[in-house]
């Protein structure tokens, strides 16, 4: 095979590579992928945008009620652990960010999460599972025995019906299979809001949240108190200077993250070219990089 031809072949093996990593990449992480395609106008934020989720349950008043109306439990007051708070374990494992995360006067923990976008293969659910278990590990953290972890709630607000049989709120406790009847009392529960099931739910305050959260205008107290919190936040400068110098590092970030990928690229095929045995002074001559760099990089991966 002439040389010619030995690249023309690598580069249409490297592209269907290619096409295969970027549909792969698409599916695993479609919500990122697409929180990155468009920073929004701090004017056109919305309660569904992360930020603004975050501020608006920064008032404690709203907060509180909220977990009391969907959990159907009393919450004397709350304590804010962080604002979109990071749980990093160690350098090898998947850390996550928490929306807003709160524990109240009785040491319940609470997670809260905006979810717009629906998981292929169960995801979301596997999500939850993994949140809880990380949140778990944050708690074991502090040093307390495994017998004193904190009741924890995991509570997701989607803007879809995340399983399809039309509930307004999906409550998920561990019970026996062979008698419901039999909990495990782990004080472990996962929650999911339906914003599609407003109209299977008796109480009024939760069926006008979920309509707002379905995009309908805010009606009844809640809603609408939720809706002015909104309001008042998109008023304060200190908020808005908070979101543009926010949205500048996302930006930087993706701009790093998108130079880096083309950067990857760039090594990967210049490996894949040291692998098919086209010379150094062609691979230099295709991809402008020198060769005391591809030989460098050669010997580096052990191709070389």
């Amino acid at each position: 095979m002439t040389e010619k031809l030995q690249i023309m072949a690598f580069f249409l093996q490297a592209c269907r590579k290619a096409l295969f990593h970027v549909e792969w990449y698409l599916y695993r992480n479609y919500k990122e992928v697409s929180s990155m395609e468009k920073i929004k106008p701090f004017e056109e934020l919305t309660f569904l945008d992360n930020f603004m989720f975050q501020c608006v349950l920064r008032n404690k008043r709203i907060c509180k009620y909220m977990i009391e109306k969907i959990l159907k439990i009393s919450i004397q007051d709350l304590h804010y652990q962080d604002y979109e708070k990071t749980i990093n374990l160690g350098l090898v494992s998947k850390g996550i960010r928490l929306d807003v995360y709160v524990e109240d006067k009785e040491g319940r923990v609470y997670d809260i999460e905006m979810q717009c976008t629906n998981a292929p293969n169960n995801g979301l659910a596997k999500r939850s599972r993994f949140y809880q278990s990380m949140i778990d590990m944050e708690l074991l953290g502090k040093g307390e025995n495994y017998e004193k972890l904190n009741p924890s709630y995991v509570i997701f607000i989607c803007t879809f019906d995340p399983f399809g049989v039309n509930l307004p709120i999906y409550t998920f406790t561990h019970c026996c299979e062979e008698d419901n009847t039999v909990k495990l009392n782990d004080e472990e529960t996962r929650v999911f809001l339906n914003s599609k099931g407003s109209e299977n739910t008796a109480d009024p305050d939760i069926a006008a949240f979920l309509r707002y959260i379905d995009g309908k205008a805010p009606e009844g107290d809640f809603a609408r108190t939720v809706d002015q919190e909104v309001q008042r936040v998109k008023g304060l400068e200190k908020v808005r200077r908070e979101y543009m110098i926010l949205s500048d590092e996302i930006r930087r970030r993706q701009e790093e993250a998108r130079i880096e990928g083309i950067e990857q690229e760039k090594n990967s095929n210049i490996l894949g070219m040291l692998r098919e045995n086209i010379p150094m002074e062609t691979i230099a001559r295709i991809t402008k990089v020198s060769v005391e760099q591809i030989r460098e990089l050669g010997k580096l991966n052990g191709v070389l």
